[in-house]
This record gives C-alpha cells, sequence and structure tokens, in this order.
C-alpha cells in the first residue's frame, strides 16, 4: 500500500481501513492498479480464489473465481454516490453448466451481496448493480473447454462510515460464494 502525502488523510484513512479486512485463507487478496478517471482519488484490491497447489490439476477443472474491490474518493461529493466515497465491484467466477441454467442465479448471487452486507450491519445507501450469466462455446483451435460458463457481478454502493474492513469481508464472501466454496469451517468431502 503506497500513499501519498498529497491524498487527503480521510482516504488515506479509508485504504487503511480496507487492508484491516480478516479473509478466508482460500481466498488472495492484495492491491491492484486503480482506474484512474473515475474519481479524484482511488484505490483498488485484487482478490481471487487460490487453487490447492498439491491437489493434481484436473483436466475439467471447476474454475476460476476473482473480482476487484475499487474505492473511489471524491472530497467535494458526488450526487449519484449521495456521500464522498464509493465502492465497486466486480466478481468473475466459472460455473458449471446446471447453475448457469438456473434462471434464478442472477437473482441469488444478488442476494448473497445484499445479504453478506447486511451480515456485516456497517451503514451504506445507494447499493446497484448487475448479474450476468453467460455461456460460451468454443470452435476451432481456441483451447480450452469446448463449454464454458461464467458468472459475473458487478455493484456498486456507497459506505457511510469511515469502517470498510467489513465491506472488503461482504465482497470476499460473495466471491468464496461465487466459486462455490464451501461455508467457512465446512470441509468439502472429496469423491
Amino acid at each position: 500500500m503506497t500513499t501519498s502525502p498529497a491524498e487527503p488523510a480521510r482516504f488515506r484513512a479509508a485504504i487503511e481501513a480496507m487492508n484491516t479486512a480478516d479473509v478466508r485463507p482460500e481466498i488472495e487478496v492484495a492491491p491492484i492498479r486503480p482506474p484512474q478517471r473515475l474519481a479524484p482519488h482511488s484505490y483498488a484490491l485484487g482478490a481471487e480464489v487460490l487453487h490447492d497447489e498439491n491437489a493434481p490439476v484436473p483436466e475439467q477443472s471447476e474454475g476460476d473465481a476473482f473480482g476487484r474491490l475499487i474505492l473511489l474518493y471524491d472530497p467535494n461529493g458526488d450526487e449519484a454516490w449521495h456521500g464522498t466515497t464509493r465502492l465497486v465491484a466486480y466478481i468473475q467466477a466459472d460455473v458449471d453448466a446446471t447453475l448457469a441454467a438456473d434462471s434464478l442465479l442472477p437473482e441469488v448471487a444478488w442476494s448473497w451481496l445484499v445479504d453478506a452486507l447486511e451480515a456485516h450491519r456497517e451503514p451504506m445507501t445507494a447499493l446497484g448493480g448487475t448479474v450476468t450469466s453467460t455461456s460460451s462455446v468454443r470452435f476451432g483451435d481456441i483451447a480450452g473447454p469446448a463449454r464454458a460458463h461464467q458468472l459475473e457481478v458487478r455493484a456498486s454502493w456507497t459506505p457511510l462510515s469511515d469502517v470498510l474492513g467489513p465491506h472488503v469481508e461482504a465482497f470476499c464472501e460473495v466471491l468464496a460464494y461465487a466459486a462455490g466454496l464451501p461455508p467457512t469451517g465446512v470441509t468439502r468431502l472429496q469423491p
């Protein structure tokens, strides 16, 4: 985490607060390059579900899941944000064909986000976003599985306090759900 003395103290404090998040060990979180033109100040965290390095890589992998959570800060505020700080989330995860075909997948994925944010009890406003489920078919010499299915969650909200660690934790919970990780404390049985 690198901050500049030219950055407002509140923005630097927000970055520090984001980095206090306690996330499950299967998810790696690290700073990434933020977008430069969305707000006067921005910071971003990338998150990725880690694979068991000791397990053999199956021919048909369960897939990948990753995301980014971007902190936007405008000391003058933004009318559309209803505040000075905005969090923007993006999650992409490979899903199996059965899940991708479920017509309720977008509603369920959105409920993961709403429930995770509410469970952390940090006040927020102006929550909005989209959930997209896609299926792709590869032809010709393109490497990869013949059919692939993905879930994308895009959302943004305005935190109403400077306590941002729980927002990062909620974001990582949604990433875990999208990746199909079992709930914390539950061990997946191998066939």
